[in-house]
C-alpha cells in the first residue's frame, strides 16, 4: 500500500529593508503567512525575523530558510508552494541554482552573491516538495499585502516571532474591509486554488497578479 502524500502548505513571504542601498545599517525584517488544511479547517500562522544591517535579497533568501526550517520541525516533511514577490528568490531557485550547483556553486561570470544562504536555502527546501511562485508585489494581492505589514513591522521594531505564531490575519482582514479594501476576497477560496497549483494541477510558475 503507497503512502499518502504529505501535507500542503502554502507560504506567502515577503522582506522588508528599510533604507536599502544607503549608507549606514539598513534594517531589515521578513515575514510569512502560512496555511495548512486541517480537520478543522484552515490552520493560519505567521512568523517574522529580524537583521540589523541587511538587504531585500538577503532577507528574502533568510525568510524562506525560516519559514521552511520552522515547518520541518520534529522531522514533518511537507509538500509547500512559496509565493514571493522576490523574483531574486523564485528565479533564483527555479532557474538559477541547478546551474550554480553544476558548475561547483560558481556563476558564469564568477562567486554567487550570498552564497552560504543559497546554500542553506537549498538545504531546507530539500527537507520539503517545494513548488516557487511569483506575485507582482503591492498589487492588492491581500495575502502578499499581509505578509509585507509583517516584514515591515519586523524591520521597523527589530523583532522576531517565537517560532511559528497565531496568525493576525483575520484582524488584518477585516480593517481592511472597513475600508472597502477585499469586500468580495474570499480567502479560503485563494487557499484552495493554492492547493491545487502546489499539487501540480495548475502552473504553480507562473507570475500572479490581482
Amino acid at each position: 500500500m503507497s503512502a499518502s502524500p504529505p501535507p500542503i502548505a502554502v507560504l506567502h513571504l515577503d522582506e522588508s529593508c528599510l533604507g536599502n542601498g544607503r549608507d549606514g545599517a539598513t534594517p531589515g525584517g521578513a515575514a510569512g503567512l502560512i496555511e495548512i488544511r486541517t480537520k478543522s479547517g484552515i490552520e493560519r500562522r505567521d512568523f517574522f525575523i529580524h537583521a540589523p544591517d541587511t538587504t531585500n535579497n538577503r532577507m528574502a533568501l533568510a525568510g524562506a530558510i525560516a519559514a521552511l526550517q520552522l515547518l520541518a520541525g520534529k522531522g514533518r516533511r511537507l509538500r509547500v508552494r512559496i509565493i514571493s514577490d522576490s523574483e531574486y528568490l523564485v528565479k533564483g531557485m527555479g532557474e538559477w541554482v541547478p546551474g550554480w550547483i553544476a558548475r561547483g556553486w560558481k556563476r558564469k561570470g564568477g562567486s554567487v552573491e550570498n552564497l552560504e544562504l543559497w546554500q542553506t536555502l537549498v538545504m531546507s527546501a530539500g527537507k520539503h516538495e517545494v513548488r516557487w511562485s511569483w506575485v507582482r508585489g503591492h498589487q492588492g494581492h491581500a495575502k502578499n499585502e499581509y505578509a509585507n505589514d509583517l516584514a515591515v513591522k519586523a524591520a521597523t521594531e527589530q523583532i522576531t516571532s517565537a517560532g511559528i505564531v497565531e496568525s493576525g490575519f483575520p484582524e488584518w482582514l477585516a480593517e481592511k474591509r472597513k475600508r472597502g479594501l477585499y469586500v468580495d476576497y474570499d480567502p479560503d477560496a485563494a487557499f484552495a486554488e493554492d492547493e491545487r497549483a502546489a499539487r501540480g494541477e495548475r502552473a504553480a510558475d507562473q507570475p500572479r497578479h490581482s
